[in-house]
């Protein structure tokens, strides 16, 4: 068993920032060549780093919010997610460093947190 602790890692996007702008004012021709070199790097990074990915997560979609208010639509920057196992959370940061969800496509960082309750015990 390994001694790894798990992390979260949540990829985020402010959908209004220059990057994004950037991103939809290509054409269809570029967005659709630029997005054929992103998801080829990102099943690189899945395949290199297989052996601490432990749940492969993926987009996220609409917010629905429920508050003493009740329940709203709202929007937030999280976009993406996954769930890796390393020996720190500096480690499991690094995992991320230059990324393609922020070096090719235009997400702007990801946030990486410990979970701090593990799987239940079998």
């Amino acid at each position: 068993m390994s001694t790894d602790s798990t992390y979260l890692a949540v990829f985020l996007s402010n959908k209004t920032s220059p990057r994004w702008r950037a991103w939809y004012a290509m054409s269809d021709d570029e967005r659709r060549a630029k997005d054929k070199e992103g998801l080829a790097a990102l099943v690189a990074w899945d395949e290199k780093h297989r052996d601490v990915i432990v749940y492969q997560g993926g987009p996220l979609g609409k917010t629905k919010r429920t508050s003493p208010d009740g329940i709203a639509d709202v929007v937030n920057e999280l976009t993406v997610f996954v769930v890796v196992r390393a020996p720190s959370h500096e480690a499991a940061a690094k995992l991320f460093e230059n990324h393609p969800h922020f070096t090719i496509f235009p997400c702007d960082a990801v946030d990486v947190m410990p979970l701090l309750s593990g799987p239940p015990e079998t």
